[in-house]
């Protein structure tokens, strides 16, 4: 049997982060990382549409506002913050930029630098690939994995449920379940959602890049986001309809109707007046009518929604409500929402370990002694924007000082 003092399972942002902080905190001790992938950190690679957008500068300032069980996020933001993020990856080497959004990538804009870095700073760790976890046994001594390693403090960072092709199959649940820890009820999150075909399909390709949308159910508000939102033929896709999803997910009910709301272009408020002036002059056909506002296809579903679209009248024949009809489509673009693509194609799980059940300040369980958690794994999740990673590094540095006071 193997025996090690520290054993991380899961070989990604989080596993690596602890891994590399507990190896220079206590180079005395003997470190390992299990990883069931062939290699390890293949889910860094396909964040940020590979650029790795690795952390946010507003990830404290608003961490009760962005994140499921904010409380216990902010405590451990606080014990490890932004600042102490990137102080880490200065040390491997590792330059940094902020875009006007407050996203931080590598100087590089490539995930490869990121996990390349990670991978430089693993000499003197033993790195396990091709291995699952699937049983641990906790003696008084440690703890006993798979029968065949044996190690006396145990980190899981064995991520979430979310895009299982990259390593994370929600396997991490049932052993954390083992060890005598409640898992709570598992969502899709920062996923697309699947939305009426009669609607979607006309518009595949159109992206609006700067829209509001809100999702309903029986007219009662459940969640919202702005930013950029893609139509595909069989449902709402970009970064604005991802972050409502875990609220489609949490809501849904049999029978219950569920629409999404959009605001096509939130940020004019004299459209009437715009669209006025357009039919006096009747220089464009209801075709073009929007296309000063939204893309072609989008408006002639707009004109189809409020039943004016017309190839053969005349847009001078529109009328003051035919127009206030129009702006308040616009504002209130409707789509019956159907579900979520799942958690094969979510970039997150919403839901894991019950925050109670861990101490923030050292992310060590309250209820299996020498256990850590860090990461995904956790029932704790963000929106996209680098928020999900911040989590993940903050907590990964905060397990691997192994309940000390460390870096």
């Amino acid at each position: 049997m193997k025996k090690y003092d520290v054993i991380i399972i899961g070989g990604c942002a989080s596993g690596l982060a602890a891994a590399i902080n507990a190896h220079r905190i206590y180079p005395e001790l003997s470190v390992a990382v299990i990883e069931k992938l062939p290699r390890v950190g293949k889910k860094i690679l396909a964040t940020g549409n590979g650029r790795c957008n690795l952390s946010n500068e507003q990830a404290e300032k608003f961490v009760y506002h962005i994140y499921t069980n904010d409380g216990f996020a902010a405590k451990v933001l606080k014990k490890c913050s932004v600042k102490n993020t990137l102080v880490f990856f200065s040390s491997l080497g590792l330059k940094t930029y902020t875009d006007g959004e407050g996203r931080i990538y590598p100087l590089s804009n490539t995930a490869a630098s990121v996990l390349d870095a990670l991978r430089a700073h693993l000499d003197g760790i033993d790195i396990i690939t091709g291995v699952a976890v699937n049983e641990i046994k906790k003696q008084k001594s440690g703890f006993v994995l798979n029968g065949e390693y044996r190690c006396e403090k145990l980190i899981m960072a064995a991520g979430g449920k979310a895009s299982p092709s990259q390593g994370s199959d929600g396997s991490g649940y049932a052993l954390a379940g083992g060890l005598g820890h409640t898992v709570t009820k598992l969502y899709p999150a920062l996923v697309p959602l699947t939305a009426d075909p009669a609607v979607t399909k006309p518009l595949k390709g159109v992206r609006i890049h700067k829209a509001k949308i809100g999702l309903y159910k029986n007219e009662e508000l459940i969640g919202s986001s702005d930013g950029e939102i893609l139509f595909t033929d069989g449902g709402i896709s970009g970064i604005a309809a991802m972050e409502t999803a875990s609220a489609f997910e949490r809501n849904k009910e049999k029978g219950a109707d569920i629409y999404a709301s959009i605001d096509l272009v939130p940020d004019i408020d004299d459209i009437g007046v715009f669209l006025a002036a357009l039919c006096r002059e009747n220089k464009r056909d209801f075709d073009t009518l929007l296309t000063g506002l939204m893309p072609k296809a989008a408006g002639i579903a707009v004109l189809k929604a409020c039943g004016l679209y017309s190839a053969s009248k005349s847009i001078d024949e529109l009328k003051k409500k035919d127009i206030e009809n129009i702006v308040n489509t616009i504002h209130n673009f409707r789509i019956k929402v159907t579900g979520t693509k799942g958690f094969a194609n979510a970039q997150v799980t919403s839901g894991g370990v019950s925050v109670k059940e861990i101490n923030p300040a050292t992310m060590e369980s309250r209820i299996c002694e020498n256990l850590f958690f860090a990461g995904e794994i956790i029932d704790v999740d963000g929106p996209c924007g680098g928020f999900n990673l911040q989590w993940a590094w903050s907590s990964g540095l905060i397990a691997g000082r192994l309940g000390g006071n460390g870096k």
